[in-house]
């Protein structure tokens, strides 16, 4: 059985710095590892047919557990269509994320849809990680810091 995930955020930011947060190795590890993990990138090619390779650790207890995929779909500051795939064969699913951004008044209307998810993560669990990701990722896009003179 298929498990399915949407999420669906209006953040104040351009669709650029979004996309641009899900496509650049050192932004990724710092907002994508929900609560309570830490985040390490191993690879990031960002374009289409491209791949990458992440790993995130439980900081209580040391475990990590990595996953990868290749870019399917690049359409700049619209569109990231991506595979994921765990290197734990328990979880032999193919998962597949599409991060789709539009430009709205007051920023950048976000909806991410994750579909695929295997069958040993429960889908609120999913949820609620992708939950406190965005909630990370906005801390990191709604800030505007000024250039030092």
């Amino acid at each position: 059985m298929s498990n399915t995930v949407r999420l669906h955020r209006v953040l104040r930011a351009s669709p650029e710095k979004i996309y641009r947060a899900f496509l650049d190795a050192a932004a990724l590890a710092k907002w994508l590892p929900p609560n309570g993990f830490t985040g390490k990138v191993h690879h990031l090619d960002a374009k289409v047919g491209g791949g990458y390779k992440m790993s995130f650790t439980n900081f209580g207890t040391g475990k990590s557990h990595s996953f990868g995929g290749t870019y399917l779909e690049l359409a700049p500051y619209a569109r990231i269509r991506y595979s994921n795939k765990f290197d734990d064969p328990n979880m032999k699913d193919d998962m597949q994320t599409t991060v789709t951004l539009k430009e709205v008044l007051c920023g950048t209307d976000l909806t991410v849809v994750q579909e695929g998810i295997p069958a040993a993560i429960p889908a609120e669990m999913c949820y609620l990680g992708w939950q406190e990701s965005l909630a990370l990722l906005k801390e990191l896009i709604e800030v505007e810091i000024p250039d030092s003179p």
